[in-house]
């Protein structure tokens, strides 16, 4: 093939990709993406517990944050708690030595510090709180409502409106050593 018929061949890529660059340059600046309001995706049964924590929400819109865990820590039920993780099983495991899913494992993270699972990456927003570990009043917030806790966190999961869910799920995970 001639040199002649080359340079047309390389030259139509050039302009294809000219083309293409300057198109979504052009798009970017009519498209401007925003941040949802809402999940786009929640796990399987996370559904009514972000319909009762909408409907639990104050009327005045103040955020209210969770209520204490300490007083119903002394009736937990680590088997409920257990039942009420199983909605985390999609994207945690609970074993010992078990892999990292979409979410890493929580065995063992009761009084660990916060964002140091190995073989995990967490977002900057949880991994700020690296120095920091996980207690029951911590972990309350934080299934109360993940972005409470770590504004910008990984974890779309909607959180558990109930005290008594928290507190079953935080006996269950204090259970797992």
């Amino acid at each position: 093939m001639p040199s002649f018929e080359w340079n047309k061949i390389i030259a139509s890529v050039l302009t294809a990709m000219i083309v293409a660059m300057v198109t979504g340059i052009i798009a970017s600046s009519f498209v401007r993406p925003r941040h949802l309001e809402k999940a786009a995706y929640l796990p399987p049964g996370a559904e009514e517990g972000a319909a009762a924590a909408t409907a639990a929400a104050p009327a005045g819109g103040a955020a209210a944050g969770p209520e204490p865990i300490a007083p119903v820590m002394a009736k937990a039920d680590p088997k409920h708690g257990e039942q009420v993780a199983k909605v985390c099983q999609q994207c945690h495991t609970f074993d010992k030595g078990g892999a990292n899913k979409i979410g890493p494992n929580l065995y063992g993270i009761m009084e660990e510090n916060i964002a140091a699972v190995p073989n995990y990456q967490f977002s900057q927003a949880l991994a700020a709180h690296k120095s920091e570990k996980w207690d029951p009043d911590k972990l309350n917030v934080w299934l109360y409502k993940p972005q409470d806790f770590a504004k910008g966190t990984k974890m779309t999961f909607p959180g558990l409106p109930k005290v008594q869910d928290r507190a079953d799920v935080v006996a269950y995970l204090e259970s797992l050593k």
